[in-house]
């Protein structure tokens, strides 16, 4: 049983903002993502406050590690303390060559999150990421030379797989939760693989973070700032995007593509490979592309570039991606 005090949950502030904005009449139950890491406790149990009753956690089980059955026991008991209905998903996270492990178990985690989400009928699965997190997550981008995706960093409030998830913590320091969590009494679990230097975010939180601090003390909320500033700009760079498709067509004809700046060129090219293929294009890819739309003056004139896991081809007067299994290029959205 946690300690008693009369210090409230800090993340109850920052949580009614974010419901003000992002879930302002929610009638269904909210799932919270629940680890049993100091974050997601302090989450679940300022949920619980909000949503007595309608709050279900899920909890993830990558089984990558000996710790896993010790985290899954750890919140089994905060939940059936609570009454809060508790699902473990257990997920096979192996990665395909050329993944990283990290990326393909946040994959697969995205996804056992929504589909369990969408059978319990959750509005929406709240995450615990915070400040720490996307301060790390924007020097991460810049360290990989990353445009204005990157540097936006994480979002309050994103969909995928069909589900809407939800960040409410990114204003709120890891110290914060903590110290809240610590006071209380409340039994938490730390993943040893988090202090493991040979990824680089954690390089980052063990390295960069503290010389940041003594140098810049209070520095994350102005991270936090610059992050959302550029996910403004993205938004912005979008909306371009979608007036220059409709000028040249989805997928775009090459001859309109070559009307446009060789900028707006990038950020259509960009936009329309994000929208309908789900990829991306490095940054030599993408001049590469551009060079190619550039030098197609002739009808004989071939394209194929390596983009992700596919290629750009020409299709007759238009651009097309093509997937390696796919019978031919994708002349649509997919």
């Amino acid at each position: 049983m946690a300690a008693e005090t009369s210090d409230p949950n800090p993340c109850g502030p920052v949580l009614a903002r974010w419901c003000a904005r992002w879930l302002p009449n929610a009638s269904r139950p909210v799932a919270v993502a629940y680890s049993a890491g100091a974050d997601s406790t302090a989450l679940l149990l300022a949920a619980h406050e909000r949503w007595p009753g309608r709050v279900i956690a899920l909890h993830v089980h990558h089984g990558l590690q000996a710790a896993a059955d010790g985290f899954e026991a750890v919140a089994r008991a905060l939940c059936e303390r609570l009454g809060v209905p508790f699902t473990v998903l257990r997920v096979q996270a192996a990665h395909a060559p050329g993944q990283s492990p990290e990326d393909a178990a946040r994959v697969h985690r995205y996804a056992a999150l929504a589909r369990a989400a969408q059978a319990q009928g959750a509005a929406c699965v709240l995450l615990g990421q915070h400040a720490d997190d996307q301060a790390e997550t924007l020097m991460l981008a810049l360290s990989r030379g990353a445009g204005l995706p990157g540097l936006a960093a994480m979002a309050p409030c994103f969909e995928r797989h069909g589900v809407v998830f939800g960040r409410p913590l990114l204003d709120l320091p890891a110290a914060a939760l903590r110290n809240w969590l610590l006071a209380q009494g409340q039994a938490f679990v730390d993943d040893p693989s988090n202090t493991d230097t040979r990824f680089t975010r954690n390089r980052i939180r063990a390295l960069l973070l503290p010389a940041w601090e003594r140098c810049f003390p209070g520095f994350r909320p102005m991270l936090a700032r610059s992050a959302r500033h550029a996910a403004q700009a993205q938004t912005l760079m979008d909306d371009l995007a979608r007036i220059d498709l409709a000028q040249t067509g989805e997928p775009p004809t090459i001859q309109a593509l070559q009307a446009l700046s060789r900028e707006r060129q990038a950020n259509l090219l960009r936009h329309w490979l994000r929208r309908s293929a789900g990829v991306a294009a490095s940054a030599a890819q993408m001049d590469e592309l551009l060079d190619q739309v550039a030098d197609n003056t002739t009808r004989g004139h071939r394209i194929r570039i390596k983009v992700a896991h596919g290629f750009v081809l020409r299709v007759g007067d238009r651009l097309g991606f093509a997937a390696p299994d796919d019978r031919g290029p994708a002349t649509r959205p997919i």
